[in-house]
């Protein structure tokens, strides 16, 4: 086994009219966003010509917070979680993880912060059809270089059964549904113990029922102090979210002025 913009006044003060603190007084540490996006632009070449999928975004989610990101198709939505997940490169502009410089860092660099920082979910599952669904948990830790032969096998069984699939560990994902294989891609994105999950439309191929299941997954995680950002076309989970980010045309709008898809 993924919350955005604010008014910010800055008054300076001279030298002479700072107010003294009290001796032995220190003023509370403010505490840093996690994800930080700064003017962030990103294009396409298409055989029309350039495409302007972001538009200068400026996004910063906190630790802790299930933001949803909501717009129709083709407003950015992917392209956006993208960015954060260092999965596509920027045109122009900065993200940052923590400490982390996403839009320094090159391909192989990436793969490999990603792989111990961040849990990711699409919507088409992509479980390995050839491995168990015990397996497939196994692969992130197997990629990063973290496996530990049964005591790495105890933990991807103990996140099975966190998703209520421990029985079915040994079967090939074609042997399930597709909420349990949905359920096992987050099992997989849980492996390295992230705390950011970023999820690309992962209720997207699932009824609604379903869906339920899998939003009650996510609230447990972020109960247990995950960060989640989650891509969905679905505005009947808006409430769900602690935060929302509606994008139109590449940029964040304040107000919804659609209807979602």
């Amino acid at each position: 086994m993924i919350r955005l913009a604010g008014l910010i006044m800055s008054i300076q003060l001279s030298p002479a009219s700072t107010p003294m603190q009290p001796r032995g007084f220190e003023r509370p540490a403010v505490e840093r966003p996690l994800i930080r996006l700064r003017q962030v632009l990103k294009s396409y070449q298409t055989a029309a010509g350039e495409f302007p999928a972001l538009k200068g975004i400026d996004l910063e989610i906190g630790s802790g917070e299930f933001v949803g990101v909501l717009g129709k198709s083709g407003a950015g939505k992917s392209t956006l979680v993208n960015m954060i997940s260092g999965v596509d490169h920027l045109t122009s502009g900065e993200v940052w993880v923590g400490d982390v410089a996403v839009h320094r860092l090159n391909e192989n660099q990436a793969a490999q912060w990603r792989s111990r920082n961040l849990g990711v979910i699409y919507q088409s599952f992509q479980l390995m059809p050839t491995l168990s669904l015990l397996d497939n948990v196994l692969l992130p830790l197997d990629f990063s270089g973290q496996f530990r032969g049964k005591r790495t096998s105890k933990w991807a069984m103990e996140l099975l059964r966190q998703v209520e699939l421990e029985e079915h560990a040994r079967k090939l994902p074609a042997a399930i549904s597709g909420g349990q294989q949905q359920r096992v891609a987050i099992a997989r994105a849980l492996a390295n113990d992230p705390p950011i999950i970023v999820a690309d439309e992962p209720t997207g191929r699932l009824d609604s029922v379903t869906a339920e299941t899998i939003f009650e997954i996510f609230e447990k995680l972020v109960h247990q102090g995950r960060t989640i950002v989650m891509v969905t076309h679905d505005a009947s989970f808006a409430r769900r979210f602690s935060r929302l980010v509606w994008l139109a045309d590449g940029l964040i709008v304040d107000e919804p002025q659609f209807q979602v898809e």
